[in-house]
């Protein structure tokens, strides 16, 4: 078997010693949210895609919210004190995040912006989302997922 080849994700989550389960899917050919989920076998209500945005201030934020439900652009403003947000364009994904659509990882960026993350994360005792790489799914507890990146809880989905 060939050696996995190390996301930032993975290595940030190491140097942190924080324990985690790393879930490839690319051969399954998924990409939308709730396919991964399916595959992976995990309830979509746990597995979380990345949304990359920008404030009306040109500050940009990062949301986390389940696959299967979409970010409210209003909630998601109100969670970080913007007037509007509005999602940043896919071809400005990677020179902004280092990552690319479909592989962008909250953890890892080249910069961290703000971390908003849908409130029924709050609950859950693992979350998953993107390794980093498309195909790749980390999984981590919650509680370790804080010691990470500085997340905030909010009800910023629909």
């Amino acid at each position: 078997m060939a050696k996995q080849e190390k996301t930032n994700v993975m290595r940030l989550l190491e140097q942190k010693k924080i324990p985690y389960q790393m879930h490839d899917y690319t051969s399954s050919g998924a990409i939308a949210g709730e396919d991964v989920a399916r595959v992976l076998g995990e309830n979509p209500d746990e597995v979380f895609k990345t949304l990359v945005t920008v404030g009306k201030s040109k500050q940009n934020y990062v949301f986390l919210v389940p696959v299967n439900k979409e970010l409210n652009l209003k909630k998601a403003a109100s969670a970080v004190g913007e007037k509007s947000i509005e999602m940043i364009k896919s071809k400005d994904l990677l020179g902004l995040t280092g990552y690319v659509h479909g592989g962008c990882s909250p953890i890892g960026m080249k910069k961290q912006f703000p971390t908003v993350v849908h409130n029924t994360a709050e609950a859950m005792e693992n979350i998953l989302f993107s390794g980093g790489k498309i195909g790749m799914q980390v999984e981590l507890k919650t509680e370790d997922f804080k010691k990470v990146i500085n997340i905030k809880f909010a009800d910023i989905a629909e």
